[in-house]
């Protein structure tokens, strides 16, 4: 318990960090806070012990002055915990999601925007959720008086890099289990020294004699995986430990039961529909489900998800009413009684025992939702859904025969991840192109007018637009495209997608329209100007600058330049006692 003592306290506010908009040769200038460069990875450490009194119980919580609200605590350490179905034995590690109780409450969250500007939009960082990224060490133990050692460590973070955080989990655990605080302010103390997480960036990460290379995937990176290049430092003793990817799961291990139902399960995120997914174990339940919530990418998964999810969670009541439609969620779950309590639920998802030896599992069936009665439910895919597109024969073919051929797991999750990457890219091309019409031809622009507006977006008229220019352009496969279009309209992840691509072309028109007033003849412009209208130029000017500096408008540095000069230009102009006014000393 001594790690809570020597935890440094977080100031309450600072210059932003590594993460924010500082430039390299500042941050070198400028000493990191304490925990600022903690704060850019993780928001706190946890370890949950089993109390013969109590139950679950949070044990320490690093740095000791983070702050989690009561409902967050019991959260943690319920989620912490495989439930008592699950029988684990040995170690396991699975991830949660949670809902944030108080707030907003790190000093660092400003950082978000400069951060998130530059990721793709899969691994932005959560504005409203924590991620729990979980090793549970169950072992039998005759000095503890019910017979059995039971600890997690739970590393709580905003940054959905699971592939990170769990290499990171393997390496501190099984240390702090032998070691307990020591190791675990150690590794805190390093993990404060780390670069932050910048999109487009190669890092080494040093932690426990080890340095861990990973490079945090951009806006701007191939749609395909590759690995990172190295960094600067070509000669680092120990040689660095390469991980592939922050995020990207074992695809084909998750999805290996479902095979057969990919084409259905994509659908069914694509709209957004609710499911359950029953899984033995919580480290099954929590990897199919962020499997599924990433099969959409490069779209963003604008539903709620929980990876695993328990009768004792604060939000069991909301999530489980029969009184309203059930909610846009996809539950991780290895409860048998949630067979019961969600029987209402178009879509549950049971998956069975892994089998131990390499062959593939017995692919799930579809079922009726109606056989849904009995705990014992078999493995099955319960829904009366209908999917729209023909099944992709062709796919299942080749990571059947890349199976028995023995092809590498990674090379099968390349193969599944890059067709379903080509699948929704092919759904979104058109979209994307009807949106791209929208937007008012940059001769409409004029400097002294407000910019067009941009053209409302009208289904019917997208629809008409399949007929030359649709998905089957792009994909092979067959089937009810229109319809699941019209089914797609209703959905929250349509809804997400409007209104981020309404927002960059809205953003982009400002952008223009400042362009378009630096590039004008300003001079001839106030010749006939009175007072007012010069002064709300200056003012209207200076909120888009303002915007354009906090990366909020994709503008040129020159563009800025020149708005400052024009704004300066134009206040010179008017009387003293206006410059005063709009000059303060």
């Amino acid at each position: 318990m001594e790690a809570r003592k020597s935890a440094g306290p977080r100031p309450a506010g600072g210059d932003p960090g590594p993460g924010g908009p500082a430039l390299p040769d500042r941050e070198a200038q400028a000493p990191a806070a304490p925990w600022e460069r903690f704060s850019a990875w993780l928001e706190c450490v946890c370890v949950v012990t089993f109390d013969l009194e109590l139950g679950q119980a949070l044990e320490l919580v690093y740095p000791s002055d983070f702050q989690l609200t009561d409902k967050e605590k019991s959260s943690i350490c319920y989620l912490s915990f495989p439930d008592s179905h699950s029988g684990c034995l040995g170690d396991t590690q699975f991830s949660f999601r949670m809902r944030q109780c108080g707030g907003q409450r790190s000093p660092w969250h400003a950082d978000d925007r400069h951060y998130n500007s530059k990721a793709p939009v899969a691994l932005q960082r959560e504005p409203a959720h924590y991620l729990g990224y979980v090793y549970f060490r169950q072992v039998k133990d005759s000095s503890v008086k019910r017979g059995y050692f039971q600890k997690s460590l739970v590393l709580v973070s905003r940054l959905p890099f699971v592939r990170l955080f769990q290499s990171l989990l393997s390496l501190i655990a099984p240390e702090y289990f032998e070691k307990l605080a020591p190791c675990l302010e150690a590794v805190c103390n390093e993990i404060d020294q780390w670069p932050a997480p910048i999109p487009g960036q190669t890092l080494n990460l040093p932690v426990m004699g080890v340095v861990i290379q990973v490079h945090i995937p951009s806006k701007v990176d191939s749609s395909e995986s590759s690995p990172p290049k190295q960094c600067d430092q070509e000669n680092l003793l120990p040689a660095p430990r390469v991980l592939a990817s922050v995020h990207e799961l074992d695809l084909f291990r998750c999805f290996r039961p479902v095979l057969t139902h990919v084409q259905t399960l994509w659908e069914l995120m694509l709209l957004g529909e609710p499911l359950v997914v029953l899984a033995p174990s919580p480290d099954m339940s929590s990897e199919l489900v962020l499997a599924l919530t990433s099969c959409l990418q490069p779209l963003k998964f604008c539903c709620d998800f929980r990876p695993y999810f328990t009768v004792h969670d604060s939000e069991f009541k909301e999530l489980t009413t029969r009184t309203q439609a059930p909610p846009n969620v996809v539950l991780g779950v290895t409860n048998p009684f949630f067979i019961k309590t969600l029987q209402h639920w178009p879509h549950v998802l049971r998956i069975g025992e892994p089998r131990m030896s390499g062959d593939l599992p017995k692919q799930i069936k579809l079922k009726k939702p109606s056989r849904l009665k009995t705990l014992d439910t078999k493995p099955g895919l319960y829904t009366s859904y209908t999917a729209h597109l023909h099944r992709d024969k062709a796919l299942l073919k080749r990571l059947l025969k890349g199976f028995h051929k023995k092809r590498p797991w990674d090379a099968q999750s390349a193969l599944l991840r890059q067709r379903l990457l080509e699948l929704t890219q092919s759904f979104i091309i058109p979209l994307e192109h009807y949106m791209t019409s929208l937007m008012p031809l940059q001769k409409s622009i004029t400097p002294w007018k407000s910019p067009p507006q941009i053209r409302p977006f009208r289904q019917d008229e997208f629809l008409r637009s399949l007929e030359h220019a649709g998905p089957q352009l792009t994909c092979i496969l067959k089937g009810d495209w229109l319809g699941l279009y019209r089914r797609f309209f209703k959905s929250p992840h349509f809804d997400g997608w409007y209104r981020q691509r309404h927002k960059e072309m809205a953003q982009k028109l400002e952008a223009l329209h400042l362009e378009a007033i630096c590039e004008a003849n300003l001079e001839a412009w106030m010749k006939d100007k009175s007072e007012v209208e010069v002064v709300d130029l200056v003012l209207k000017l200076r909120e888009k600058l303002v915007r354009a500096q906090c990366h909020q408008l994709p503008v040129k540095e020159v563009t800025l330049q020149r708005a400052q000069l024009y704004i300066k230009t134009v206040i010179c102009s008017l009387p003293k006692d206006l410059q005063t006014v709009l000059c303060p000393p």
